[in-house]
């Protein structure tokens, strides 16, 4: 049996002892190894190759813990099999930039393909199980099965292609649309993972949404409480229970200050009812 080497185990696993949102359970259920079928079902392509000789490892995350750091050499791909990541940007005088948020199905670090160093870096938001893929195996098992190869630089494409979407998103909206774009691409990422669309918990914080999003830490907190006034969405903290997705995907702008206030104004007896 094939299995990928790893020449630089850098983070170390998570200890039995972590705490973590499901427990030591999490740990002692993580994979260690999944095999070419598993990986390429995770990502959602076509895998006819008849063979489980190649396995491929996991690695375990805890939040706050880096994958890849901005100029490390350039040796992996990375598939997520559980958990939440953002991918940042750094500049010269330390300024973060939020670029994506990674989460199960999807691949990161193909930025460091080009110049042979990552130019971002990966931070796990949660405990996370993530697969690791050695370029140098991608590209033998491609030279070996082209139709493997396709399948997976079309993997990439669609990561591109997302984040372009959200970069031309980001400049023809206006802020209440970005963060009603953004719980609809939440929502339906959620759905493709196979939970539930309407209520899900937010891995990351508003500063980094606002910080995705090109917004302030301050205009999302009260777009957030706007929706919630209109009744779009519940929100509890990190907490969302979406009530009108169409709404969402098709906002523009906030309705005017005066509706929002009678929608409050309506809604206050009735939670005080419940």
């Amino acid at each position: 049996m094939l299995t990928t080497q790893l020449s630089d185990a850098r983070p170390a696993p998570l200890s039995l002892a972590t705490p973590s949102p499901s427990g030591a359970a999490w740990q002692r259920q993580a994979k260690l190894w999944s095999s070419l079928k598993e990986v390429c079902d995770l990502l959602r392509i076509p895998a006819k190759l008849g063979t489980d000789d190649f396995q491929f490892q996991h690695m375990q995350f805890k939040a706050g813990q880096r994958i890849h750091t901005i100029g490390q050499p350039f040796d992996m791909l990375y598939v997520v099999n559980s958990g939440f990541l953002k991918t940042v940007m750094i500049d010269e005088l330390g300024n973060e930039q939020v670029l994506g948020f990674p989460m199960k199905g999807d691949m990161f670090g193909i930025d460091g393909i080009h110049r042979k160093q990552y130019a971002t870096e990966t931070v796990a938001l949660s405990n996370c199980d993530v697969i690791l893929i050695p370029f140098k195996v991608f590209a033998g098992l491609g030279r070996s099965h082209p139709e493997l190869e396709a399948s997976i630089y079309a993997v990439m494409s669609r990561e591109l292609v997302r984040e372009q979407a959200m970069v031309g998103t980001l400049g023809s909206l206006s802020a209440e649309a970005r963060v009603a774009r953004f719980l609809v691409f939440l929502s339906e990422r959620f759905s493709e993972m196979g939970y539930s669309g309407t209520q899900f918990n937010l891995r990351m914080t508003r500063q980094e949404i606002g910080n995705y999003l090109g917004l302030t830490l301050e205009t999302v907190s009260r777009t957030f409480s706007a929706f919630n006034t209109i009744g779009l969405i519940s929100v509890d903290q990190r907490a969302i229970v979406v009530h009108d997705l169409q709404s969402l995907r098709t906002l523009r702008r906030l309705p005017p200050s005066r509706v929002r206030a009678k929608a409050e104004a309506k809604a206050k007896p009735a939670a005080a009812a419940a």
